[in-house]
C-alpha cells in the first residue's frame, strides 16, 4: 500500500480524498495556488506545496516535479483538470509515481466522446444517433447539412471533457448556429479543444449514470445507477438513487449492459457509464467518465461499507477487487444537492466572496461534503461549488423529506448561493412525485405558496431589520469623544 500520495485537486473534493487517505493511514500531500492557501483541503493534509505555476492544476509537469519532490508514491487527480489526461497518466508511468484511475489505453478511447460512441455503437451497443464526423471552429455548410439529415432536437457536445461543460441544446435549425458557437466558446474556455459533434436528442429524456469498479485482475462490479435528470444549464443539481424513471427489470439489464460497455474499453479502477433513457424507457449509451465522479457520495450511500476513493486507492496499489456482485445489496434511497456559489436572482451569476457563517445540517442519515467554515474564501477563479448535501431514506418519501430540512437547516451568510432555488425545485410535484425528465428546468417554475405561519417569520425578520437599520443610522459622538483627548492634543507646550 502507498504511503504518500499527492492531491492533484481542490475544493470539495479534495477534502474528500484527503479524508480518506488519513482513513487509511496514508500521508497525503495537498496542493494549493495562492487564493486556496487557508482552504479546509490544506489546513487537513499532512504535507502542501504551493502550486507556483500559471497554469496552475493544468500544469502537469509542475504536478509531477512536486509529487517527486515530496516523495509521494502516487497521485489522485479526484475529478476534472487532468483526471481524464492519457498523456498526463502516462507521464506519471514513466516517472514512476501511481495514477490512482483508469488505465491511459482506457482513458485514450473515451477521451472522445464522438468515437465511444462510434465504437460502442459497432460493438452492437444502442447509442443516440450522431453526427459521422466532428467539427472544429465556425459553423461550416456541412455542420447544417449534417444537423438536417439527423433532425432536430440537436445536441451540440464537446467531443472532451464532462460535467455538462460544451453542450447546448438547438431545437431547431435557427437556434443551431448559436448553439455551436456557445458550445465551442465554452469547450475552448474549459478544455482548451473546439472540437465538437451532434447528437440527436431524446425529448422527454432521462439522464442514468451506473457506477462500475474494475481490477487488474479482469473482476468488474457494478454499484446500480444514479438519475441526473434535474439539471440547469447542463449541470447536474440534484441527483438520486434508484432512478425514479426506472422499473426493476429495465434496472438489471441497464446495468449489466454497463459493464459489458466498460469491458469493451478495458475499464480498471472506477468509472461511470453513462446513459440516456427515452421516452419510452429505451435506453443509449452516450459516453463513459473514467474517474471519480462529483455524485458518487450518492452510490455510497445506498451502497453500505462502500467507500469509492479508498477502494481507488486500493485497486491502484494492484490489490484485487473485495467485493462481490452478488454481496452488493443497494438499499433504501439516496439524494444528492449540490449546493454553488451562484445568485439564482442574477441570472446563477457566480458570487465569489467570504463566509462570514457557516452552519452545516446534520442528523442521522445526512452527509456534507464541502471545504467551507465561518470565515473561508470563496475564490473567482474555480468551479462554484461549495458542497454537496446527501441524505439517504428508507424509501423516497423519507428521503426528500431529509433532504428539505437538510437544506432549511444549512446556512451560508456572507454570500448569495443557490440553496433557495434548490429549496423550491424540491417542492415541484414532477419532483415530489418522481416522475421529471432533463427538460424540468427549462420551464418556469410554479409559484409555490406560503402558509401563513412562514409569512408572519418573514414580516417579524423584516421588521427588525428594518429597525437595526435606521438605529444603526442615527448619528451619535463616539465615547472617546467625551473625554477631552482632543482637546489636549492641540495645546501648545507651555
Amino acid at each position: 500500500m502507498f504511503k504518500r500520495i499527492l492531491v492533484a485537486n481542490r475544493g470539495e473534493i479534495a477534502v474528500r480524498i484527503v479524508r480518506t487517505c488519513r482513513d487509511m493511514g496514508i500521508e497525503a500531500v495537498a496542493l494549493y495556488e495562492g487564493p486556496d492557501r487557508g482552504s479546509l483541503h490544506v489546513r487537513l493534509a499532512d504535507r502542501c506545496a504551493e502550486l507556483e505555476s500559471e497554469r496552475g492544476y493544468m500544469d502537469k509537469q509542475a504536478i509531477l516535479d512536486l509529487a517527486l519532490r515530496t516523495g509521494a508514491e502516487a497521485i489522485h487527480p479526484g475529478y476534472g483538470f487532468l483526471a481524464e489526461r492519457p498523456d498526463f497518466i502516462s507521464d506519471c508511468d514513466r516517472a514512476g509515481i501511481v495514477f490512482i484511475g483508469p488505465p491511459a489505453e482506457a482513458v485514450a478511447r473515451t477521451q472522445c466522446k464522438a468515437d465511444a460512441v462510434a465504437a460502442a455503437r459497432a460493438a452492437g451497443f444502442a447509442t443516440p444517433a450522431t453526427s459521422e464526423r466532428t467539427y472544429g471552429s465556425g459553423v461550416p455548410s456541412e455542420l447544417r447539412e449534417e444537423a438536417e439529415r439527423l433532425g432536430y432536437p440537436l445536441i451540440i457536445k464537446s467531443c472532451v471533457g464532462g460535467r455538462g461543460r460544451g453542450s447546448h441544446r438547438a431545437l431547431a435549425a435557427e437556434e443551431l448556429e448559436e448553439a455551436v458557437r456557445w458550445a465551442q466558446a465554452e469547450a475552448q474556455a474549459v478544455y482548451g479543444d473546439t472540437q465538437i459533434y451532434l447528437e440527436k436528442a431524446a425529448l422527454p429524456g432521462h439522464s442514468l449514470a451506473v457506477q462500475v469498479l474494475g481490477d487488474n485482475h479482469g473482476n468488474l462490479v457494478h454499484m446500480g445507477e444514479r438519475e441526473g435528470s434535474i439539471q440547469l444549464g447542463n449541470q447536474k443539481i440534484i441527483e438520486e438513487s434508484p432512478a425514479p424513471c426506472l422499473r426493476t427489470a429495465d434496472r438489471s439489464q441497464i446495468c449489466g449492459t454497463a459493464l459489458d460497455i466498460a469491458r469493451l474499453f478495458g475499464i480498471r479502477n472506477a468509472a461511470t457509464v453513462e446513459f440516456l433513457v427515452d421516452g419510452e424507457g429505451r435506453p443509449f449509451f452516450t459516453e463513459i467518465k473514467p474517474r471519480i465522479m462529483t455524485d458518487h457520495p450518492v452510490t455510497e450511500m445506498v451502497a453500505p461499507r462502500v467507500d469509492l476513493v479508498r477502494e481507488q486507492i486500493r485497486l491502484a496499489a494492484g490489490e484485487p477487487l473485495g467485493l462481490r456482485q452478488q454481496d452488493l445489496g443497494l438499499r433504501g434511497h439516496a439524494m444528492q444537492c449540490v449546493i454553488t456559489a451562484e445568485d439564482p436572482r442574477n441570472g446563477f451569476m457566480p458570487s465569489p466572496g467570504y463566509l462570514r457563517r457557516v452552519r452545516l445540517p446534520g442528523g442521522p442519515n445526512v452527509r456534507v461534503d464541502t471545504y467551507v467554515y465561518s470565515g473561508c474564501a470563496v475564490p473567482v477563479k474555480y468551479d462554484p461549488i461549495l458542497a454537496k448535501v446527501i441524505v439517504w431514506g428508507v424509501d423516497r418519501a423519507e428521503c426528500l423529506q431529509r433532504m428539505r430540512r437538510s437544506l432549511q437547516d444549512f446556512i451560508a451568510i456572507g454570500i448569495p448561493t443557490n440553496l433557495p432555488y434548490l429549496q423550491g425545485v424540491l417542492e415541484h410535484p414532477a419532483v415530489v412525485q418522481g416522475c421529471y425528465d432533463t427538460s424540468l428546468l427549462d420551464r418556469p417554475m410554479p409559484e409555490s405558496g406560503q402558509d401563513a405561519a412562514y409569512l408572519r417569520d418573514v414580516a417579524v425578520a423584516a421588521a427588525v431589520a428594518f429597525a437595526r437599520r435606521d438605529l444603526l443610522a442615527q448619528p451619535g459622538a463616539p465615547p472617546e469623544a467625551a473625554s477631552g483627548w482632543h482637546r489636549a492634543s492641540r495645546r501648545l507646550p507651555e
